[in-house]
């Protein structure tokens, strides 16, 4: 029973990512791709913990937190670049003085 949950969990999420990878590709602004990205990222999470309980294995824990971390640097940067046009600034600081 158990083992069918997870299979059926992968299944949706598999969906779910389809879904995003739509959206990515068709969305209407860019802050909608933005926010297809990150849910694409969030669901591979999810696809790998799941593997990870299925198999019973701790071996692929470094992977999800590796995905987390560059899933958010990522839309951070994207969000950035949105904001302001420049994702790295360079110059004159003024809350460095």
């Amino acid at each position: 029973m158990f083992e069918q949950l997870l299979n059926a969990s992968l299944v949706i999420l598999s969906l779910a990512m389809l879904g995003c990878l739509y959206r990515l590709l068709k969305g209407p602004s860019m802050p909608d791709r933005i926010a297809a990205l990150d849910a694409i990222g969030i669901n591979l999470l999810a696809v790998v913990a799941v593997l990870c309980v299925q198999y019973r294995t701790q071996t692929y824990m470094d992977t999800i937190l590796v995905i987390g971390i560059l899933t958010f640097i990522g839309t951070t940067a994207f969000a950035r670049y949105m904001e302001r046009g420049k994702v790295i600034e360079h110059g004159n600081d003024e809350s460095a003085r």
